[in-house]
């Protein structure tokens, strides 16, 4: 099971002239925001279309039922999955310091607010978990309230030396250690392997579907999280987000320039190495006789730092590209990047049906060529829709909605006045 995450809100939010401004639509912008927040957008967005791609091809999970390897999942694979879930919880990160740094400017505790706002996004989750249980809502969600407490660690040194702590893969690292040494727990099969939920996937009816997912379907994915160490690489992946806001990475791209290039050349010469040897080190590994669990662990590890390599490389190559000649490539993806819990949503809503017995069952039926084309043609038209979307409105409904009871106020503008294309 290979469950892929959502995002996290907007960063921040147009202003509006009228009385009905949220508060951190009125406090004034840190240095350097707009660009920040257009490139965060764009990587946002980025994501976001990358993770429907691999979902689609995946057909939201029912692949893993009876894989069926080829060219082109394999290729998408080893792009994308992984990555995209990785870039969105990075940006999550940045958006929790937005949001934290803006209320600071002001002189605000925004602590409280934001745990309220983490429980709404909570329940958005849940809702969204009874459709697809691979939603990663409820789980960005409580582990980002260890953020508060992160937050008030004041020096980035050791906030970049736990981010680097928990990217390495320290439950792993325990796994493989504890396999090694003959305990049972880590030599016993994996509790994510035991899913009750695909078999209703494949052929219950709708009602069977959202029962299962109230709970037994989701046990497989929490494991399985725990399991190969995703919770810990999340929390890492917030506290390099933190940094990266603190530091005004985004806001300033020019100081980064000097050492980006070499960096992308370095991520991504390290992601090629490890999919090439991966396969080698695991045989080579398996070779030494340590157990199952040490095996299992040690083939998690080295696919873990694949992504992470992976997820440098697509983050920097990004940003190249949107802060060079050629940023035309990636500006139209910064409109979806401003929608994500809708399209998040969305996206599951109307392609869950679609792959599932209870709706036109298509898993069987369509290879990946097919998945692949609809894939590619449905993110054509989000964008589109993504841009006619924010020239009449400020905000997706769902990303209104969560920043409504996050202020427990309905006049928050919705509607654009003055009807300027969106960016």
């Amino acid at each position: 099971m290979r469950p892929m995450p959502c995002t996290a809100d907007t960063a921040g939010g147009q202003r509006d002239g009228g009385a009905g401004r949220t508060a951190d639509d009125t406090a004034p912008r840190p240095r350097g925001s707009g660009a920040r927040l257009d490139v965060v957008d764009v990587l946002r967005g980025f994501a976001l279309m990358a993770l429907f791609l691999v979902h689609v091809i995946e057909s939201y999970e029912l692949f893993w039922a009876s894989e069926k390897p080829g060219l082109i999942t394999d290729v998408i694979f080893a792009l994308f999955m992984g990555k995209s879930f990785s870039l969105l919880a990075l940006c999550f990160g940045f958006s929790f310091f937005i949001l934290m740094d803006r209320a600071a400017r002001r002189g605000e505790d925004f602590t409280a607010r934001f745990a309220w706002r983490l429980l709404i996004l909570e329940g958005i989750g849940f809702a969204h978990s009874l459709i697809y249980r691979g939603d990663i809502m409820q789980t960005l969600a409580a582990i980002g309230f260890l953020l508060l407490l992160f937050n008030r660690v004041r020096s980035n040194a050791v906030l970049l030396a736990g981010a680097a702590f928990c990217l390495a893969g320290p439950s792993l690292m325990v796994q493989l250690i504890a396999g090694a040494m003959g305990a049972g727990w880590a030599n016993a099969p994996t509790l994510s392997s035991v899913d009750p939920g695909m078999p209703i996937y494949l052929g219950g009816d709708l009602w069977q579907v959202l029962r299962v997912n109230l709970w037994a379907g989701q046990q497989s994915k929490y494991w399985f999280f725990l399991e190969y160490g995703r919770m810990v690489q999340i929390l890492g992946l917030y506290l390099l987000g933190l940094v990266l806001g603190r530091t005004q990475f985004f806001g300033d791209l020019a100081k980064s320039r000097a050492w980006r290039g070499p960096a992308l050349l370095v991520a991504g010469l390290l992601a090629v190495a490890l999919f090439l040897t991966r396969e080698p080190m695991r045989e080579a590994f398996a070779g030494l006789g340590l157990g199952l669990g040490a095996d299992r662990a040690f083939w998690a590890l080295i696919n873990m730092w694949l992504d992470l390599a992976g997820t440098a490389f697509w983050a920097l190559l990004v940003i190249a590209l949107y802060d060079g000649p050629m940023r035309w490539l990636v500006q139209p993806l910064a409109a979806p990047g401003r929608l994500t819990l809708t399209y998040y949503i969305l996206q599951s809503a109307i392609f869950v049906p679609v792959f599932y017995h209870y709706g036109l069952g298509k898993y069987a039926d369509w290879d990946a060529a097919t998945r692949l084309w609809i894939a590619l043609a449905a993110i054509a038209v989000q964008i589109v829709a993504a841009h006619w979307w924010l020239a009449r409105f400020q905000y997706g409904p769902i990303e209104w909605v969560w920043r409504a009871l996050t202020y427990l106020r309905r006049d928050v503008p919705f509607r654009r006045k003055d009807r300027a294309p969106a960016r």
